[in-house]
């Protein structure tokens, strides 16, 4: 059954806590995203996890290089889940992934920015990545004649484990849980609705379904 992680991109943690507040029943992974990250450091992802130790914790760190390194960052922070770039070179997911197995954490490697997602999630998970993410990100969304229909494509040719992100809501749920990931990856669908807790147990429902 497909987790539902809710991408959580304010800016202060306080606010980020009060909303996974609101969605934890209805939540698996609770992502610290990348702004909130650069805001708040390694402490919110400390408070983050103090709040909701019952749950999985992933820092979008979107790790370029020192992959060891900023891995053992964040694990030693408390979060369960990294990212790392698929722009980056092998070198530096495997080092984030060495982070991983002393922790017994894991790695996700973000398709962000990758030409071939495909070919990059079957070569991450060689390296050891928990999952892949099929990430297209705001910017990507934002131009004219993009569909989320492609990650969804992507995720059922895969063959490995992947998340998708990039336009997960109602209208897209469904599909994206019938192309197989592991995760759905859902954020202003869930953050920016008049009542988060109804639709973030709205998106978990179908994924149960």
């Amino acid at each position: 059954m497909a987790k539902l992680q809710v991408a959580i991109d304010l800016l202060k943690i306080e606010d980020a806590i009060a909303l996974a507040k609101k969605v934890a029943p209805y939540i698996d992974i609770i992502e610290l995203g990348t702004p909130l990250i650069k805001s708040e450091g390694l402490s919110g992802i400390r408070k983050m996890k103090d709040a909701f130790p019952d749950k999985l914790v992933l820092a979008d760190f979107k790790t370029a290089d020192a992959g060891e390194l900023e891995a053992n960052m964040a694990f030693g922070a408390g979060a369960d889940y990294v990212t790392i770039l698929g722009t980056t070179g092998d070198s530096t997911i495997a080092g984030a992934v060495k982070a991983a197995k002393e922790h017994g954490k894991g790695v996700v490697v973000d398709t962000i920015g990758v030409k071939d997602r495909v070919k990059r999630a079957k070569e991450a998970i060689a390296l050891g990545a928990a999952f892949v993410e099929l990430h297209a990100g705001l910017d990507e969304q934002a131009e004219e004649g993009y569909s989320i229909q492609v990650l969804i494509d992507e995720a059922a040719r895969a063959g490995v484990p992947v998340s998708i992100a990039g336009g997960v809501n109602m209208n897209s749920i469904a599909a994206v849980k019938q192309s197989g990931v592991v995760v759905a990856v859902a954020g202003a669908a869930i953050y920016g609705a008049e009542n988060p807790a109804e639709a973030a147990k709205a998106l978990k429902e179908i994924l149960n379904a």
